[in-house]
């Protein structure tokens, strides 16, 4: 179980992580929920059903990273929509989809990394410092929707492309000497992380 996840009865998984593995995730967890914000809660007085209804951004994030997290809805590359319709057409779908859409999506992704940040907590270290995190279902798919965003968000920052990734890719040949180095390693973690949830999850 040590460095991969492993299922469990029920529809979790668990993995053994030791001290440090636990507090890279929580900070990189932490940072991601900056990264979001925090949202908009409800005014005092204000009706919470209709607060859910409230207009989100028209434009996209001017972050790269808030950019890879919250893409355009349309106008990707060889998109059906994108023969169909002209470049100005796509960016008015994209901004009336993105009014309706992003808040949501926004929620949604800070509810899973303080699901990550909450599971973490919840731990007691044994006396070397580390713990076997185990995860419910739901859990299980909060945890994945932020390794997720967290490989996007550090990706986008370190500028990894299809090529870095491969076994030959320039990212596993990176010398200690390299200042990307430790971001670089993290991310290739957070992928396996991410690889043994799936596995583990599937039937």
């Amino acid at each position: 179980m040590a460095g991969h996840f492993e299922a469990t009865p029920g529809g979790g998984a668990a993995v053994a992580l030791d001290e440090v593995e636990i507090s890279i995730l929580r900070s990189l967890a932490v940072q991601l929920l900056e990264l979001i914000g925090p949202g908009d809660t409800p005014a005092e007085g204000e009706d919470p059903l209709a607060a859910l209804f409230t207009e989100g951004p028209s434009k996209p994030p001017s972050d790269p990273a808030l950019a890879r997290l919250f893409p355009d809805a349309y106008g990707g590359p060889d998109g059906s929509a994108q023969q169909e319709k002209s470049e100005e057409e796509l960016r008015e779908l994209s901004a009336e989809f993105r009014r309706f859409t992003e808040n949501d999506l926004r929620s949604r992704k800070r509810e899973d990394a303080l699901a990550v940040v909450r599971t973490l907590d919840a731990l007691s270290p044994a006396g070397g410092g580390g713990a076997v995190l185990t995860l419910t279902a739901d859990e299980c798919r909060s945890w994945l929707g932020s390794l997720n965003d967290l490989r996007l968000t550090i990706g986008t920052r370190l500028e990894v492309s299809d090529e870095d990734e491969g076994e030959d890719g320039s990212l596993y040949r990176l010398p200690d000497s390299d200042p990307r180095k430790p971001m670089v390693m993290a991310y290739l973690w957070l992928g396996a992380l991410q690889e043994t949830l799936v596995e583990s999850l599937m039937p």
